[in-house]
């Protein structure tokens, strides 16, 4: 039941990604303008471009989004539109969520396994603003991309298999769930981090018992990810500084839902899909 006293209504343009239907709405990051807002709300006004992500709570495949005043949104940044402003959240806020944990200095290396993703693009961009020198894994067709986010080397894994080169990271990030762990603990330094960001029950399972068991001492972090207000405004503050772009591979309307969704679920899709209303 929402407290409308402290609720703003929004219509927008959206992106939701690849995660099973858990309520008959989907979709959880959006853009759009202030419609309406509660008697107490301070924060916004009706007419104010907002961005943002609902988390668990859905809904944003929608004209119309009931949205509290203190959850995770701010401000849509003027040098974007609202289909590039509405791919940011998802991408950006998980990422920044990892990479916070990690403690990231500069200097670090830090390596992406599915950098053309929308994890992997913006775990790239914000590995680079922390000062790290950053490694993207990709394949053959998305090289190019990757290194226009600031990659500092970019592995195409069609041709090279990075945890057979020699080369040691800080800090490695799979962003897809693809990247066998056992095999990358090799690729880590001493008291190293290893990201699973897209894992499942058994890979944390998996990453929580090489945590115990190797003898690097390294660091695994998994799990559910929480975000703010203050992260979506991070964010917005990254993207007006030219240090975060929106990736966008294709755009469906509302009525393509089903057509959207088929196509990112295939696995290969550059940065984000989005749904315009």
């Amino acid at each position: 039941m929402c407290d409308f006293e402290k609720q703003i209504l929004l219509p927008f343009d959206y992106f939701f990604g690849l995660f099973k239907p858990k309520t008959s709405i989907l979709g959880s990051v959006f853009s759009g303008e202030i419609e309406s807002i509660g008697s107490s709300v301070q924060r916004f006004k009706v007419g104010d471009q907002v961005f943002g992500h609902t988390d668990m709570s859905f809904g944003t495949y929608a004209n119309y989004k009931c949205f509290p005043e203190n959850g995770s949104i701010a401000l849509k940044p003027k040098t974007i539109s609202h289909q590039e402003a509405a791919v940011i959240p998802f991408g950006g806020t998980t990422a920044l969520h990892f990479l916070k944990k990690t403690s990231i200095q500069k200097g670090q290396k830090v390596l992406v396994f599915g950098a053309s993703g929308a994890v992997g693009t913006a775990a790239v961009q914000l590995a680079k603003h922390f000062g790290a020198n950053v490694t993207g894994v990709c394949s053959t067709a998305n090289v190019d991309l990757v290194k226009s986010l600031g990659a500092d080397k970019v592995i195409d894994y069609t041709k090279e298999d990075f945890t057979k080169n020699g080369q040691t990271y800080d800090v490695i990030f799979d962003s897809v769930n693809k990247m066998p762990v056992s095999d990358s603990l090799q690729s880590l330094k001493i008291y190293g981090t290893l990201i699973l960001s897209a894992a499942g029950f058994s890979e944390m399972a998996q990453g929580t018992w090489v945590s115990i068991t190797s003898s690097k001492k390294i660091k695994v972090i998994a799990g559910m990810i929480n975000h703010t207000a203050d992260d979506i405004n991070f964010l917005k503050t990254l993207i007006e500084l030219g240090e975060l772009k929106p990736i966008i591979d294709k755009t469906y309307s509302l009525e393509q839902m089903v057509e959207a969704h088929t196509y990112v679920e295939k696995g290969h899709k550059k940065g984000n899909v989005v749904i315009s209303l």
